[in-house]
């Protein structure tokens, strides 16, 4: 398993090279890129969502697109549309955004909710319909997202429904005052994003995905899973607890995170480590909670802390 994972941190330490400051954060959207989910980063302009998702796509040789969504973005613009060829006297087919391995989708929450839907559709199903025509997507399909929050200037909420679709939600924060500094001398030499080597390419990903599904969960792991869940879904101060979809994305995640840690099975203290990134975006507060000021992410700690961990055996 070691022999596997190497080139997988390889990859890790070229992004970091980008990337400054923001260890955990690259190690959680690794994960979830492994575990063929979709990432979607809320946090406010100018604290490097941007030069992460770029930093990945050279790292793990991926062919990238970017869109920064604005009001008047349409679904023609994401998903591809159909033009007339005199020449040829036919429809052509003219790609869209989506057709590439990693979409930056940036700002996604400053477009219209029609536009939201067309990109949300094609990551579930990972394929394009124009025209009663459908296209399978390039293989691997990744999204990064980025929003920032509710409140600034243009931005409207993401309906449950549609951010249930992302497998993590996570904030990157401001960088400590000593990385800030490395970062600033890094701009002014050079772009550190010309730093950063590709270590990777899509089948080998595609390849150590297939090995991330092999990853073995022991059934009390799965308990446990299931425990956290279903509290959620109890909870006095949750009106919409984890859905199935998150319990799936949540087990796949684990699995990933095994991997990455060198292991070919999954402990509980892999479950405590992404609960919180997986779950939280997917559950939403009762008016008691909001009157409190309650959060998504204190309640799922609560959760976390009073749910006993099985006790499973290290091989």
């Amino acid at each position: 398993m070691n022999r596997e994972v190497q080139p997988v941190l390889q990859a890790i330490q070229e992004i970091k090279k980008a990337v400054i400051g923001k260890d955990d954060c690259i190690v959680k959207i690794m994960t979830a890129i492994l575990a063929g989910g979709h990432i979607l980063i809320e946090d406010i302009p100018g604290v490097g969502k941007t030069t992460m998702a770029l930093a990945f796509s050279r790292a793990l040789g991926l062919r990238q697109n970017r869109i920064q969504f604005t009001p008047d973005v349409l679904p023609s613009d994401v998903v591809g549309f159909s033009m007339y060829q005199k020449s040829t006297g036919k429809f052509e087919y003219q790609p869209g955004a989506v057709m590439c391995n990693l979409l930056l989708a940036d700002e996604i929450n400053r477009t219209s909710p029609k536009t939201q839907s067309a990109l949300l559709e094609v990551m579930e199903e990972g394929k394009v319909t124009v025209d009663h025509v459908t296209r399978e997507l390039p293989k691997p399909f990744v999204v990064i997202a980025t929003q920032n929050p509710v409140g600034s200037a243009g931005t409207s909420m993401l309906p449950e429904s549609q951010l249930d679709r992302f497998m993590i939600c996570m904030n990157v924060g401001y960088p400590d005052m000593k990385y800030e500094l490395e970062i600033v001398k890094g701009k002014i030499r050079q772009d550190p994003l010309q730093e950063v080597e590709t270590v990777l390419g899509t089948d080998q990903l595609l390849d150590i995905r297939r090995q991330v599904q092999e990853i073995y969960i022991h059934d009390a792991v799965y308990q446990y899973i299931g425990k956290l869940v279903s509290a959620t879904r109890a909870h006095s101060l949750i009106e919409l607890g984890i859905s199935p979809r998150g319990t799936i994305a949540l087990a796949k995640m684990v699995q990933s995170l095994a991997f990455l840690r060198g292991r070919t099975y999954v402990v509980p203290e892999d479950v405590e480590d992404v609960f919180l990134d997986v779950e939280c975006h997917r559950i939403r507060m009762n008016a008691k909670a909001r009157v409190n000021q309650v959060t998504a992410a204190q309640v799922l700690k609560a959760v976390l802390d009073n749910t006993p961990k099985p006790s499973v055996m290290r091989k």
